[in-house]
């Protein structure tokens, strides 16, 4: 498909700039296409950036406190893979994309390896003229600052000397481990026309669950008037809740920022602040800037919990509005082109399902089920309501003698309401069905936990053949 001719990545660190290879891309294949998303569209010619765009957004990746494991044992939660031919990192650098963003930093940390991979060589020729779309900034030591990135607060402040340097009037703040599709010009033109200092975005709907990111009191006007991290901690100005309407709305933990009041709230009034959320935006509102809220009523999901992460792949099977939109060609979803041949399916039952690429399905049912990329199901076997990974490499047609389980599923096996991570090698004759109903199970030695009742088999597991779980 034909995309924007303004996309470029690399990665930037003080002394280290990543060049990706031009072998990523074959000969053959024009410059300009380099992206690739499921229905490969033509890109709209809105994605041309306008002249005056003057946004940055910067993505954070994500700390080592996950409730993913052992999903996240060698990967972040950015880096997860979705939806079969996907990650999540996509979806946020993708928006970015469909807005017309231009610039995009991405603060990357903890077990960061497989994002900083993927987003190299996904964008890795993505252009605005000689600038780059995305550029990865990586934890790295200073005389000024010799430890981890502390906090989202801390980081944006370690890398202020990199992010000044680009001509830009605001910063959009945003978690890499969110699934959603948001048109942000429309977040900033609430900011402009609200001549805010910060505009946090918000889920239209109050639910009693959504504490994770706190909530934002909000009067008539949607001025932010106070900020509530969890019901047992409030924090109010009471003076200025007196005599004023307002309501609770969840946050999203986005923020579109001014860069002088990031940097004056940064440097001068909190200079050692480290949590961009608890800490950086209460104070902005006890100092009388003007905070704002854009409500925000499409589908959102936060993936990071087990449970979360597979309600959203199975929410990608259905066809619904309720679900996120794989198929969206005014909005698309793009991601890594990685040249796999089509899926083999030789006499399969497939029903209900999302099939990645280059896959080898022979004559197994499948039902309700995502399967990632270069998977392989033998003869005879069931897999049911699961997620399937895939795998990062074709195994040779002739194998080892000291591995008699090959790289995919075994023929006869059964699986249900599980997620089996990628390069795992499950035998013949496996049962995962979790028959008696198991919630919580910690069995890292032999290759899986229990989660919610969802079965997690470990990346690069051998299950041997005849188990049952």
């Amino acid at each position: 498909m034909s995309l924007p001719t303004w996309l470029n990545l690399k990665i930037n660190a003080p002394h280290f700039v990543y060049k990706p290879t031009s072998k990523l891309i074959p000969a053959s294949v024009p410059s300009k296409l380099n992206l690739s998303y499921t229905q490969h569209f033509e890109c709209p010619n809105s994605l041309i950036p306008p002249a005056d765009q003057n946004v940055a957004a910067i993505v954070f990746g994500d700390g080592s406190n996950s409730r993913l494991y052992p999903l996240t044992k060698r990967r972040s939660e950015s880096a997860l893979p979705i939806a079969g031919n996907y990650r999540l990192i996509d979806a946020v650098v993708s928006n970015c994309i469909n807005s017309n963003i231009r610039k995009v930093y991405a603060l990357t940390q903890f077990n960061s390896a497989s994002l900083n991979s993927h987003l190299s060589r996904a964008y890795s020729s993505a252009r605005i003229g000689n600038e780059a779309l995305v550029e990865v900034i990586a934890a790295y030591q200073s005389p000024e600052g010799k430890g981890w990135f502390q906090g989202t607060a801390d980081a944006i402040r370690r890398c202020l000397w990199v992010l000044e340097e680009y001509p830009i009037l605001e910063f959009l703040l945003l978690p890499g481990y969110h699934l959603y599709k948001m048109d942000f010009q429309e977040l900033l033109e609430a900011h402009w026309n609200n001549r805010a200092d910060i505009t946090v975005a918000v889920l239209s709907r109050t639910r009693d669950n959504d504490t994770e990111f706190g909530t934002f009191q909000l009067n008539s006007e949607n001025q932010v008037i106070a900020f509530k991290d969890n019901p047992e901690k409030r924090v109010q100005n009471s003076e200025k809740l007196k005599d004023i309407s307002h309501d609770n709305f969840a946050s999203m933990d986005i923020y579109v920022v001014n860069k002088d009041a990031m940097i004056k709230l940064l440097t001068e009034y909190h200079p050692l602040a480290n949590d961009f959320r608890r800490e950086v935006v209460p104070g902005a509102i006890s100092l009388g800037m003007n905070v704002y809220a854009h409500k925000f009523s499409g589908y959102w999901d936060d993936i990071r919990s087990i449970e979360a992460y597979y309600r959203a792949n199975m929410e990608s099977i259905k066809n619904t509005n309720k679900a996120y939109c794989m198929y969206d060609k005014d909005s698309p979803l793009y991601t890594l082109p990685r040249h796999l041949p089509p899926t083999q399916i030789t006499d399969a039952v497939i029903t209900d399902s999302v099939i990645g690429d280059g896959c080898f399905l022979n004559r197994c049912k499948i039902r309700g089920t995502v399967v990632g990329m270069r998977t392989r199901v033998g003869d005879g076997a069931t897999v049911e309501d699961s997620v399937i990974m895939g795998s990062d490499t074709y195994q040779g047609g002739r194998l080892e003698e000291d591995i008699h389980i090959p790289i995919g599923i075994g023929e006869g096996t059964q699986i249900r309401k599980a997620i089996i991570d990628k390069n795992v090698r499950i035998g013949k004759n496996v049962k995962i069905l979790n028959r008696e109903n198991v919630q919580e199970c910690s069995n890292e030695e032999n290759g899986y936990i229990i989660t919610g009742g969802i079965v997690v088999i470990l990346k690069g597991a051998i299950i041997p053949n005849g188990s049952i779980i």
